[in-house]
């Protein structure tokens, strides 16, 4: 299935997700959605906009008469403020990734103070993220992280890098680990680094450098909310449960669901029986059509309360209020056996 997402094309399967970004389905001088522009550092704005190339093609011709070359639409970076400490970010806000591929084809087209052009990832503000870029002038590739604004010292090879000439830049993170490739050789050893767990991501100049960016993808593991992850980890084991809901209690001392088996159903406000569980334990029963209905509190490691389960579960002829409520304590220990705290359910 493919669903049309803004300015990109998100792909499902059992294995995770991709997404494409369709530049070269815009005009040019078109306008992008689902992005914003960052600056980090002084200088003029950048400017972030959709211009026509000339892109070969990702695959190789059939003869060696055809065309490789067409002219399309790419993403492009054009202000010229030489400034030394100007860093033009392009940063996607449709979601944020944790373990993830990302890829895109990159031309430098010029600069007098810099030829650079790269990817932001685990972006989380303009003054704390990751970045890979490359360097004509300087021919090298490096990564280095900001944070609260200041660039770790940057690591990476040397390497000759032509301008004008489409390239291919790749970062992949899963969990601690990043890996590198240009022009699809691995850069340098996988590094490690837990400072950034995840984040947006984007594209990247420096000072006066005007870069292109064309056929950009990610490939990535959906980041689930730790509550939601553990609705889904029971409903695995106990397909047969007919609803599952998780509610936290709120700032104005209301409980709201946070996670559920109808994903349509979180945000709701729940009701006395779900504040009465997280305030002192209370267990509440009922029946609906066939069902039974059962609300308890779930609690951490301490035994203190930290949110309400609402089961809702298939009854059968002659079934008590005790037996229900066993059936549901079952349930409850398997999700208790996670061992979360409150705060990690929000996460």
């Amino acid at each position: 299935m493919f669903i049309w997402f803004f300015s990109g094309l998100v792909a499902w399967s059992a294995a995770g997700a991709e997404l494409q970004f369709n530049f070269g389905e815009l005009a040019a001088s078109g306008s992008l959605t689902n992005f914003h522009a960052e600056l980090l550092g002084g200088g003029a704005p950048p400017a972030w906009q959709i211009v026509g190339d000339a892109v070969p093609s990702a695959f190789a011709p059939l003869t060696d008469r055809a065309q490789n070359v067409a002219g399309r639409s790419v993403l492009a970076q054009t202000s010229q403020d030489a400034a030394d400490e100007r860093f033009p970010m392009f940063i996607y806000d449709g979601e944020k990734f944790r373990d993830f591929k990302f890829a895109t084809r990159f031309k430098i087209v010029s600069g007098l103070t810099e030829q650079m052009a790269g990817l932001v990832f685990r972006f989380q503000n303009v003054s704390n993220f990751y970045v890979v870029r490359v360097s004509a002038l300087g021919k090298n590739v490096r990564f280095y992280k900001v944070v609260n604004g200041q660039r770790a010292d940057p690591i990476g090879p040397s390497c000759d890098v032509a301008v004008g000439t489409w390239h291919q830049l790749a970062v992949r993170c899963e969990g601690t680990q990043i890996t590198l490739w240009l022009d699809d050789r691995l850069v340098m050893p996988p590094l490690g680094d837990n400072t950034f767990a995840n984040g947006k991501l984007g594209f990247w100049t420096k000072s006066d450098a005007v870069s292109y960016f064309a056929d950009a993808s990610v490939e990535y593991t959906p980041l689930v909310p730790v509550a939601q992850a553990l609705v889904n980890a029971v409903l695995r084991q106990q397909p047969r449960i007919l609803g599952l809901r998780i509610y936290t209690l709120g700032t104005n001392a209301t409980t709201s669901i946070l996670a559920s088996k109808e994903p349509a159903e979180i945000g709701q406000t729940g009701t006395d029986a779900e504040l009465a569980a997280i305030h002192d334990g209370t267990i509440s029963f009922g029946r609906d059509h066939g069902t039974v209905l059962i609300t308890m509190p779930l609690h951490d490691r301490n035994g203190d309360f930290i949110a309400a389960v609402r089961f809702k579960l298939k009854s059968f002829f002659g079934e008590t209020e005790n037996n229900a409520v066993a059936r549901a304590a079952l349930l409850l220990k398997l999700m208790q056996s996670y061992g979360n705290s409150a705060e990690d359910l929000r996460k």
